[in-house]
């Protein structure tokens, strides 16, 4: 099941220090639902086709000059028509004070005001990368989450196939655990997902016949991180000797989540392998074939040109 979320207005003017100039009756209330911001400078000069009041507003000092050119029975009626709208808020930056006009026009409407020291650009650009990760389409898979060699592994298989005591060995080896269990994915664009554990099970492993360890207090700060983007997929079967496996890796494997395709590899398992090693292998051989290198082609071109060569002799 697919969450969606939203961030409260007062969480967004916490996180970024906004002071506010006027808070609107319901401020506590106001959830932002639309990750976008909008700077209403053809609202100004009153263009308001394809308006989006969803979005919160940020004048710079490109409508503040525009705004003091104006009178003050113009400014009146340029805000009176903008705050109608019910907008979230206005942010206004460059800890430029709001006119008498804008602020007597939001207690009208009751339309939170805010300010900024940033300048408009920088606020924008990192309200907007906030809100899009605050925002964004979410599922909890079951699994375990683990940096190795960079990069982002996530473990799936039934339960008690063995992903946690895997996960401990990685541990072990210098690797960070992100999440055991339930791992929060998160799509915060359109070919990146980024995994973290739930608050209430973060930094806690469980092995069967030794119970819950805290892994950043058994091994330190060091073998825990808390988000890290996944860059595959292993998906832990027990070994079926019915089964036919790619024992050359040309077989492109995905898993879907949230419409991006992930790699994935299916890694049977029998007594007596070690997980671990197969994971950093796994880990430094999808590594390798982002950066444009896959040994299982170059090894079957290999042995494609030899019995080529082979048979050319022959003949």
């Amino acid at each position: 099941m697919i969450d969606t979320y939203s961030v409260p207005l007062k969480e967004l003017v916490r996180e970024f220090d906004l002071q506010i100039e006027y808070a609107a009756t319901d401020y506590e209330s106001i959830r932002l639902t639309v990750a976008d911001l909008s700077r209403p400078g053809l609202q100004l000069a009153g263009y308001f086709d394809h308006f989006e009041p969803m979005r919160l507003q940020v004048m710079g000092n490109v409508e503040v000059s525009y705004l003091a050119k104006l009178s003050p029975a113009e400014r009146t009626i340029t805000f009176d028509r903008l705050f109608s709208y019910k907008i979230p808020a206005l942010i206004i930056s460059r800890d430029k004070k709001p006119d008498p006009e804008c602020l007597a026009m939001a207690k009208k409407h009751n339309i939170t005001l805010l300010r900024s020291k940033e300048a408009t650009s920088s606020i924008v650009s990192s309200i907007i990368t906030y809100l899009n990760a605050a925002m964004a389409p979410r599922i909890t898979r079951h699994g375990v989450l683990m940096e190795v060699h960079g990069e982002g592994i996530l473990l799936i298989g039934e339960s008690g196939i063995g992903k946690s005591e895997a996960a401990m060995e990685l541990i072990k080896r210098g690797h960070r655990l992100i999440a055991d269990d339930a791992v929060e994915i998160r799509k915060i664009s359109g070919t990146i997902l980024v995994g973290t554990a739930p608050e209430l099970i973060r930094n806690y492993i469980e092995l069967r016949g030794i119970g819950i360890v805290n892994v950043a207090k058994l091994f330190g700060m060091g073998a825990v991180r808390l988000d890290k983007k996944i860059d595959m997929v292993v998906n832990i079967v027990p070994w079926n000797t019915q089964e036919v496996y790619d024992r050359l890796g040309l077989e492109d494997q995905h898993m879907d989540i949230l419409g991006v395709r992930v790699p994935m590899y299916t890694i049977p398992i029998t007594p007596g392998r070690n997980l671990a090693v197969i994971m950093e292998v796994a880990a430094i051989n999808n590594r390798q074939r982002k950066m444009g290198y896959n040994s299982a082609v170059e090894f079957t071109e290999q042995i494609n040109h030899h019995f080529e060569q082979n048979m050319g002799q022959q003949v």
